[in-house]
């Protein structure tokens, strides 16, 4: 099956990646210090990877995209693995750190993600999940050119979205499409997942949080 980013890599990377600040706001804070190996699933072209370095630890990168890991490996020498992040090719409790940032949407089972990212963590490994806001984020928002957003009734169509009226046509969405949870649904699947919630962020750099991001922990 193709993965939705093949033949896409080049432009997402020279357009969210290349120019961008070093670290995603908050995310550092909410890896905390740490050692060894940290799993980034949906690591796309390693965006992610100077984060994991600068919190102690080595970056191991999963992705469902080929063209994505091809970009990837300019960014490290260390394990790229090619895999489906909702059926992970690791062991059973691998992993003393993971993290998932900006794949909610575009997966097609955010639930399952999380819930094999706690099977491969250790006992008292980290989970830190960034990504879109279900409220304020999603093919039911209009971003307006004041900075407000109007958000439509259709926040509540969860699943797959493939158009909406007002996405962009130069944009990552009018080009793959968009996964939307409501953030009930969103919360419910951490729950589910058997990860336990240590805190909640809307990282800054919107008035309007553009982000939702957590960290949970493997239960000991």
């Amino acid at each position: 099956m193709r993965a939705r980013y093949d033949g896409l890599a080049q432009w997402y990377d020279e357009r969210f990646v290349e120019d961008a600040e070093p670290h995603q706001p908050g995310l550092l804070e909410l890896l905390g210090p740490g050692s060894g190996p940290c799993l980034d699933i949906g690591c796309g072209t390693g965006r992610n990877f100077e984060s994991i370095r600068a919190s102690g630890r080595t970056p191991v990168g999963l992705d469902f995209s080929i063209d994505q890991l091809r970009r990837a490996r300019m960014r490290t020498s260390g394990p790229l693995l090619h895999g489906d992040a909702a059926v992970l090719p690791f062991a059973d409790a691998s992993f003393d750190t993971a993290i998932t940032l900006w794949i909610s949407t575009d997966v097609d089972d955010f639930g399952a993600v999380l819930s094999e990212a706690a099977r491969v963590l250790r006992p008292g490994g980290v989970l830190v999940a960034y990504g879109v806001h279900p409220c304020f984020n999603g093919p039911h928002v209009v971003y307006e050119e004041d900075g407000r957003r109007t958000v439509h009734p259709t926040y509540r169509q969860s699943g797959w979205h493939t158009d909406s009226p007002w996405w962009s046509e130069d944009g990552i969405r009018r080009r793959i499409g968009m996964s939307h949870l409501t953030l009930a649904e969103y919360l419910n699947v951490i729950i589910r997942s058997g990860l336990v919630t240590e805190r909640f962020e809307e990282p800054a750099g919107h008035d309007i949080p553009h982000a939702l991001a957590f960290r949970a922990r493997r239960p000991a």
